[in-house]
């Protein structure tokens, strides 16, 4: 970003793959070797020679930025043997070709954004449904998750690392906040779908880790802005 390193899409049409394009230039400019993404592969880029995942969400600004889908897979900060984090890129909404910059970037262990690591998604279906019962009804999740950027204040217009407490940093980072997110009292484990009213109701239940508080650290590169970052209310 310093650089001027532009994103690059391929047309208009171009909605899902431009981020990511940017991301693997800067990937193979630093000769990091990544298993190729493909486009029901979780997360998109696995590395080769450390156990790490990243999870891309390209955001257009202005525009939905609070929230993202997590298409069948809820976020989390290990995944078969490999610690996740998510990149967070904002980019123009209506640029006037087609490069153009990111406008900000977050890169955030994936815990940040759910600290359960043991739900497996599954889609579920059953047939039987409908006036002569051959219709199949297909249970397949859809998850909606907020983004740092409205999580935290100060992630807009910045470049920012957020990782757990502990994990150690480089030496060219700075410290810019402390995050503390603490687990809810009660959790949703189960939900019932009345088709007849279209009412939706979930079971709850206490959650055994309730109080928890999971601690972050927000970072920054040596030389960009020092303003601090901390969570909303």
């Amino acid at each position: 970003m310093r650089d001027g390193q532009l994103i690059e899409r391929e047309g208009r049409n171009d909605k899902e793959f431009h981020f990511q394009n940017w991301f693997k230039g800067r990937l193979q400019q630093i000769g990091e070797n990544f298993d190729e993404p493909g486009r029901n592969t979780y997360p998109d880029f696995r590395f080769v020679r450390h156990p790490e995942g990243y999870e891309l969400k390209a955001l257009a600004y202005p525009g939905r930025e609070a929230d993202y889908d997590c298409n069948s897979q809820l976020p989390r900060g290990e995944h078969n043997g490999r610690q996740i984090f998510y990149v967070f890129g904002r980019y123009p909404n209506n640029p006037d070709g087609n490069r153009y910059p990111v406008l900000d970037l977050v890169v955030c262990h994936g815990s940040f954004l759910n600290a359960d690591n043991t739900y497996v998604h599954q889609n579920k279906s059953f047939r039987g449904f409908g006036s002569y019962g051959d219709l199949l009804v297909r249970d397949r999740k859809m998850y909606v998750a907020p983004t740092p950027f409205a999580l935290a204040e100060g992630a807009a217009h910045r470049r920012t690392l957020i990782l757990p407490a502990d994990l150690p940093v480089d030496s060219d980072l700075t410290e810019i906040g402390v995050l503390t997110r603490r687990e809810v009292e009660h959790m949703v484990v189960a939900y019932q779908f009345d088709l007849r009213t279209n009412e939706l109701e979930t079971t709850l239940v206490r959650n055994p880790n309730a109080g928890c508080e999971h601690v972050f650290k927000a970072w920054r590169v040596k030389g960009d802005p020092e303003e601090p970052m901390t969570l909303r209310q």
